[in-house]
């Protein structure tokens, strides 16, 4: 029986080559995000430093999971619309008839997230509760349901250090704003729940920080001078990518629940990468 990996944000960055890690593994990939179509407008999408819609499309995405000989089903999904949210979880039951592995990646994106503390709107803290706090309750809820039926399942929950540490320096500086940091905060804490009430039943729950990527999404909100401010190592995002992978099929990765898994020195340290470092 072929397994099916569901990942959100999959049209660029670490979702996409996270879709693309399961696929070469053996998955069948359902994936999910705002873009279908390249150049698609969206409302609140994230920008360059030019104003222009950063590349990548769930299209593309499934284009190349399908090269690598696995089926790809695209379900469009907007965080910050409910009912988006729930009709993607049937359309994938619906295709598949199960959900092997669910990879809550996706997370709201627009220019207001950095904003500084003392200019921060209600209304980005609101996009922000249902981007990292409403719609992966609900998402992850559907899913937990349709595990918990087969009796078997893994979660993992793609975090960041914004929402375990203080920025490096201020958010007009390129440092991360109170918006952004409180989003993966509460990101943080979902697996080791999951982990804690539904450990007995088959499931597993991670929590993934891949520490600095090189995604265009991570330029566009911190910037060039927030990079170099990190002050830190960078991956490209197929190593966190191969590290989900690791996590969701080795036996021995039933041990690293109920903390934070720091991708990068997690690769290096099972030797979980070749071509990299």
């Amino acid at each position: 029986m072929t397994q099916v990996a569901f990942i959100t944000g999959a049209s660029r960055g670490i979702g996409r080559e996270t879709a693309l890690a399961f696929a070469r593994a053996g998955f069948d990939v359902a994936i999910s995000a705002r873009t279908v179509a390249e150049g698609a407008q969206a409302e609140h999408r994230l920008l360059d430093a030019r104003g222009v819609p950063l590349p990548g499309s769930l299209d593309s995405t499934a284009s190349a999971i399908r090269a690598l000989g696995r089926q790809a089903l695209i379900v469009p999904m907007d965080l910050l619309d409910s009912d988006s949210v729930l009709a993607a979880s049937q359309a994938v039951l619906a295709a598949y008839g199960r959900i092997d592995v669910l990879v809550n990646n996706a997370i709201y994106q627009g220019n207001d997230l950095n904003a500084a503390y003392m200019s921060l709107q209600p209304q980005t803290l609101e996009r922000v509760f249902k981007g990292y706090v409403l719609a992966p309750l609900l998402l992850t809820q559907a899913v937990l349901a349709a595990m918990l039926a087969q009796g078997v399942g893994v979660v993992i929950n793609v975090t960041s250090g914004a929402g375990e540490s203080d920025p490096p320096v201020a958010a007009a500086q390129g440092g991360w704003g109170y918006a952004y940091g409180a989003g993966k905060a509460a990101v943080s804490r979902a697996s080791g729940v999951i982990a804690t009430e539904l450990g007995g039943q088959g499931i597993r729950a991670y929590t993934v920080n891949p520490g600095v990527v090189t995604t265009d999404a991570l330029k566009a909100t911190l910037g060039e001078s927030g990079l170099l401010a990190l002050r830190v190592g960078t991956a490209p995002p197929h190593v966190p990518a191969q590290v989900m992978v690791w996590l969701a099929t080795c036996e021995q990765a039933a041990r690293f629940q109920r903390r934070t898994i720091a991708a990068q020195p997690f690769a290096l340290e099972h030797g979980i990468v070749d071509d990299w470092r």
